[in-house]
């Protein structure tokens, strides 16, 4: 596979964190096995962004599940792509749908949904989730594995 031209413009090259999620490029190579419907996970235990009204850092577990269409999204860039958040200001909620509605549009999945497991700020922590619509028939997906907040006992 050395040297394979699979049309990415990170996977192999130094790459530089982008300046913000608008300016970050995720590659989409094609999907190794068209014709057979499986699930994708991206787990980001430490992802980070920025609280919109005090600046201060939010930090959330996301994790990501998708059925591949015609595409999959590529891990450097993706991994990329989510350390562009640690300087946007965005509340848990537009960055957790966001990043989901942004894979659908330019992946084009058959499936996809986003588990935002943030951790509390001011003593609530919020989650969000996200799906594309209904699991697909057929499939085993598993669940996220995120324990929910349990405080400190």
């Amino acid at each position: 596979m050395a040297g394979m031209d699979i049309g990415t413009t990170q996977l192999g090259q130094v790459s530089t964190l982008p300046a913000s999620p608008d300016v970050a490029v995720l590659d989409y190579p094609a999907n190794p096995r068209i014709g057979s419907d499986y699930v994708v996970r991206f787990s980001a235990p430490e992802f980070t962004s920025l609280c919109p009204v005090t600046g201060q850092p939010d930090f959330a577990h996301l994790v990501i599940d998708y059925v591949p269409g015609d595409r999959i999204v590529e891990s450097k860039s993706l991994k990329l792509f989510l350390g562009s958040f640690r300087n946007h200001a965005g509340f848990h909620e537009d960055v957790t749908v966001g990043i989901g509605q942004r894979l659908v549009a330019e992946m084009a999945p058959k499936w996809l949904r986003i588990g935002g497991y943030w951790y509390p700020r001011g003593g609530i922590p919020i989650d969000v989730f996200w799906a594309s619509g209904p699991v697909p028939v057929g499939l085993w997906v598993p669940d996220q594995g995120v324990a929910g907040y349990r405080g400190r006992g």
